[in-house]
């Protein structure tokens, strides 16, 4: 899983996906029987089970189908492809790279559409998989790397003083437990 959080005016869409597993919840997504779920402040109230594959989130609902998105999901993907013959620290730094991509991906009706009273070179950069805005943009990126033995690896790279020239990339180390 890769993903980022935004800082931004209130009233924001910001989006929390979110895994569980175990009795009393629905439906398998995986082999082994664990739920994947999706959830967020706009949308279905309730969590929404997700069946196996993989889907695109930015600042909007899951799968929304914005160019960014759908872009950004290709690198994934090419990354992920890449990834059995990669060390993990090649791998996580190659999936940092792909949520830090700041290529406009104009045009996008969808995004025009939503911010038709902004003036073009402004949208462009929020057309980008990151977002870099005075006062709005992507501040932290995440990665979580799970094996088939259930250790986790959690990178995340946050920005420092809200200074987009200036991050700290922490890593923490786990074992799922069974």
């Amino acid at each position: 899983m890769a993903g980022h959080q935004h800082t931004g005016e209130a009233g924001c869409t910001h989006q929390l996906p979110a895994a569980t597993a175990g009795p009393g919840c629905p439906g398998p997504s995986t082999e082994k029987g664990d739920v994947i779920c999706y959830y967020g402040n706009r949308g279905e109230p309730e969590p929404v089970v997700l069946a196996p594959g993989t889907y695109g989130l930015s600042n909007a609902l899951l799968e929304t189908p914005w160019r960014k998105l759908c872009f950004g999901k290709q690198l994934f993907l090419e990354a992920v492809e890449r990834s059995q013959a990669l060390p993990k620290d090649v791998l996580i730094a190659e999936l940092l790279d792909v949520l830090n991509n700041d290529e406009a991906q104009l045009p996008d009706p969808a995004i025009e559409d939503q911010g038709r009273e902004y003036v073009q070179p402004f949208l462009s950069k929020y057309a980008a998989v990151c977002v870099r805005c005075p006062g709005y943009g992507t501040r932290t990126n995440t990665v979580i790397l799970v094996d088939t033995d259930g250790h986790v690896t959690f990178t995340e790279r946050s920005m420092l003083d809200k200074d987009p020239s200036c991050w700290e990339t922490s890593t923490h180390e786990f074992k799922l437990q069974s």
